[in-house]
């Protein structure tokens, strides 16, 4: 995985613009540059290329950044812990693994505070799948290296089922649809996602109307892939787009994000075989939002 950088401004050269935007030292991103491990546009450049507006930047993962991850005091709501694993019901806002830009706060930085994790990828340590920054809900998180490769394995597998609720835009006509469409980053926007044929991969998400309202519907959706952002990207291709979603949504958003929340999940435990399910309510927030339509259809 690399990071990808859209360049949102014009002349600044370039080592000094990938200082700031992935808080580093100029003279370790200049290494970093001579080590050919940074592209732009898919091309390597040198330390006095000035970027430009629509710049695509690539830099390596795997770089060693000399990032200290800090185990920081945060409030977690713990659904369920054993000595293997954890089911975390995490707060819409909330990242969830340091990256550039969000070093500290994330979910990561709670989770080292109180317990031991699996090593995972260096800046992920517990991380077997991920939430939206502004997606709520429950996420399973690894205590050790075993756990983490079987849920890794049982994802992958679709094994792992996870159910989610979204208020979308616009009263959906039919009870249930799926949506298999591939997902890739959009062309035209590399901090998007999109229904792409290039370099899109398999993803499908199944769909049950819970409720409609004067215009908008209340579905919950099954996920059987894992593609960044599916959700969102599936509901605004048909039309339906995530309601307050301040990417794929229709015209501005509060500062509370898109109407989404990890609802339920159900897996096997990796070492006990037994089956567990958890569920957990939508925040304050999606539930006022759900009153307010509610109200607004009588």
């Amino acid at each position: 995985m690399n990071f990808e950088i859209e360049v949102t401004e014009n002349g600044k050269r370039i080592d000094s613009y990938l200082a700031e935007e992935l808080d580093l030292s100029r003279s370790k991103v200049q290494k970093l540059i001579k080590q050919e491990l940074v592209t732009v546009n898919g091309k390597v450049v040198s330390n006095n290329y000035n970027v430009k507006l629509g710049d695509t930047i690539i830099v390596n993962d795997d770089l060693n950044y000399d990032i200290s991850i800090e185990a920081e005091d945060i409030p977690l709501d713990i659904v369920y812990e054993d000595d293997d694993l954890l089911v975390i019901n995490k707060a819409s806002g909330m990242v969830v693994h340091p990256a550039p830009g969000h070093y500290t706060g994330t979910l990561v930085n709670a989770l080292l505070y109180r317990f031991q994790l699996s090593s995972g990828e260096k800046e992920r340590p517990g991380i077997v799948h991920r939430l939206d920054k502004d997606t709520s809900g429950l996420m399973l998180v690894a205590k050790n290296d075993k756990t983490h490769e079987a849920l890794s394995k049982m994802i992958a597998n679709k094994e792992v089922e996870r159910h989610y609720l979204a208020i979308v835009d616009g009263v959906i006509k039919h009870d249930t649809g799926t949506i298999d469409a591939p997902i890739g980053r959009d062309p035209n926007n590399r901090q998007k996602m999109a229904v792409t044929d290039i370099h899109g991969k398999e993803a499908i998400t199944h769909f049950r109307v819970i409720e409609t309202y004067s215009n908008h519907t209340l579905v919950e959706c099954i996920l059987e892939t894992g593609r960044t952002h599916q959700i969102r990207v599936h509901m605004a291709y048909i039309g339906y787009p995530v309601s307050n979603d301040p990417m794929y949504g229709r015209g501005k958003s509060t500062e509370f994000g898109q109407m989404l929340h990890s609802k339920s999940i159900r897996f096997k435990h990796p070492t006990t075989g037994k089956e567990l399910f958890f569920e957990v309510k939508p925040p304050k927030e999606f539930m006022d939002r759900l009153e307010e339509l509610k109200i607004n259809k009588n």
